[in-house]
């Protein structure tokens, strides 16, 4: 290409990225604002912590039953349509949730929010192996994941402040309205490959073929990705890693400094925000580390074991109000950031034009971490309450959340060993 044509599809292409990840923003802002919200939830709908965990975890039920249709959707109908779509249902499905009169209504809400962002992630993921070079791919999955972190950071500690001027139900309706502006964006400017706005593929860019296009029907792929052992083990890193992660920053982490150390809900969401940061910061770290090494299992390995020190510390380590309290909770979001080499690992196991079910099987783990961890760490709270109440919140005690933290130990212990488990592809398709 010339070098007029070269700048118009670097125009392009990251023209497409912004805009998608404009969509997976909003994903993290939905997965972790019911943390900050806990207390007004529990009040609104006079409900008790496994019931708050269950109605957080509506998101991620149906999220994890979508990944593998996710994948296909990727795969079949491309990125445009299904982040598009996606955006749309989950825009309606949060202005229901904010104007919802009761618990029930409530959860349908938070059910279409998370039907809507299940697509999302993955349809951005599926674009990026297209948009980008396979030697890039480390590098713009940490970059991916860290600008939708964005989102969660404006879940945390922004939120707080912001709900000091208007009503978490306002929160929800203003962000539904900014998930529809971005569906519309998404059908007008993306499109699913180079070769849509006549532009050769990446790989012809670079002199090499391109890959094979699909030549089946993509049931028959979709059973080729389940079958295949080398996908698996990342499914499990993600499920203890990074689940228990989200489940805690993303619903347990506010309540437990607002209970323990009497702290408002403002101060307390600043330890989610670094958590949050932290995860950010890390999974564009690992990303890059990963590619620069040619290496991706040390990097996973050592993202599962730091996880479990982290939770071990916050166990038994005499932690407090300030720098240690902020730091366990930052070292928590730096260990799961190592999460984001699951995806190029997984892809590079299977062909290309199955890219797309790929990450969408290594992503349902996450996923369904999190709907297993949130309701049964309110579940574990509950069984040990003393009854305390305040303004009819449930208020726990630290050692009700140890039970739970312990529980997010387990969930490490079973990351690590199934990181032993990743095959090194040493960042090339095998």
């Amino acid at each position: 290409m010339s070098a007029t044509e070269q700048a118009r599809f670097s125009s392009r292409r990251w023209g497409v990225f912004w805009l998608l990840v404009g969509s997976y923003v909003m994903v993290y802002f939905h997965r972790m604002a019911p943390g900050v919200v806990a207390s007004d939830l529990m009040q609104t709908f006079a409900i008790s912590g496994a019931a708050l965990g269950s109605l957080a975890a509506t998101y991620y039920y149906i999220y994890t039953a979508m990944q593998i249709p996710a994948g296909v959707l990727a795969d079949t109908l491309g990125p445009r349509l299904s982040v598009t779509g996606g955006a749309l249902v989950a825009g309606g499905g949060s202005i229901l949730f904010g104007l919802a009169p009761d618990f029930a209504t409530a959860s349908w809400g938070r059910f279409l929010v998370g039907l809507g962002v299940s697509v999302i992630f993955v349809g951005l993921m599926k674009s990026n192996a297209v948009w980008f070079a396979e030697r890039q791919y480390g590098r713009i999955s940490g970059l991916t994941l860290m600008l939708g972190n964005l989102g969660s950071i404006l879940a945390a500690g922004p939120l707080a402040l912001l709900l000091a001027g208007v009503s978490w139900r306002q929160v929800f309706v203003g962000a539904g309205i900014v998930s529809l502006v971005l569906a519309a964006l998404t059908l007008w400017q993306v499109r699913n490959r180079p070769e849509d706005l006549g532009f050769p593929s990446v790989r012809e860019q670079e002199g090499l073929a391109p890959h094979p296009a699909r030549r089946q029907h993509w049931l028959r792929d979709l059973r080729a990705v389940l079958g295949h052992r080398a996908a698996w083990p990342g499914f499990w890193v993600n499920f203890g890693v990074t689940g228990s992660l989200f489940a805690f920053a993303g619903l347990w982490g506010v309540p437990l400094m607002r209970d323990v150390f009497d702290l408002e809900r403002t101060s307390a969401s600043l330890y989610t925000t670094i958590a949050l940061v932290g995860f950010a910061i890390a999974s564009l770290a690992a990303g890059w580390l990963s590619d620069r090494l040619g290496r991706r299992r040390p990097v996973i390995i050592g993202a599962a074991a730091l996880s479990g020190l982290a939770w071990l510390a916050l166990i038994l380590l005499p932690w407090q109000v300030g720098w240690s309290g902020l730091s366990l909770y930052g070292l928590l979001g730096v260990a799961a950031g190592g999460f984001v080499v699951t995806y190029a690992a997984a892809k590079e196991c299977l062909p290309p034009a199955v890219a797309g079910m790929a990450i969408a099987l290594v992503n349902t783990g996450l996923f369904l971490g999190a709907a297993v961890m949130q309701p049964a760490f309110g579940w574990v709270l509950d069984l040990t309450w003393d009854g305390t109440l305040r303004e009819g919140v449930r208020i726990y005690a630290m050692d009700d959340y140890r039970n739970g933290l312990w529980l997010s130990f387990a969930f490490a212990v079973i990351a690590l060993i199934a990181a032993l488990r990743v095959r090194e592809t040493h960042c090339r398709h095998l």
